[in-house]
């Protein structure tokens, strides 16, 4: 069984950096891609990085694009959203999903950690 748990949220100020990290356990072999997800105050959520898992491409939504980068460690059980250059707008809870390969649909999401940035 897949499980994905989110650490590493906070309350910062703007402009400060953030690290969130996505733990995974089980088996990843069928994993298509890892997606962040950002849902603001009474938003639904919106799509922020995704990162293939085969090759370890990652795509950025606009709205973040040259402030958040996303990695992964060796051993691919760890996946990190680097938040840089925080803005008001980031404040929210941040979930890490998983598509499987062929799915249309997330497989696999975590809890969310949230992430409060002051302005």
């Amino acid at each position: 069984q897949v499980q994905l748990v989110e650490s590493g949220g906070g309350s910062v100020q703007a402009g400060d950096s953030l690290i969130v990290s996505c733990t995974i356990s089980g088996r990843t072999s069928d994993f298509g891609e890892l997606d962040w997800l950002h849902q603001a105050p009474g938003k639904e959520s919106e799509f922020v990085s995704r990162l293939t898992w085969a090759a370890g491409d990652a795509f950025y939504a606009d709205s973040v694009k040259g402030r958040f980068t996303v990695s992964r460690n060796d051993r691919k059980d760890t996946v990190y959203l680097h938040m840089n250059s925080l803005k008001f707008e980031d404040t929210g809870v941040y979930y890490c999903a998983v598509r499987t390969l062929h799915s249309l649909r997330y497989d696999y999401q975590g809890r969310g950690v949230q992430v409060t940035v002051s302005s």
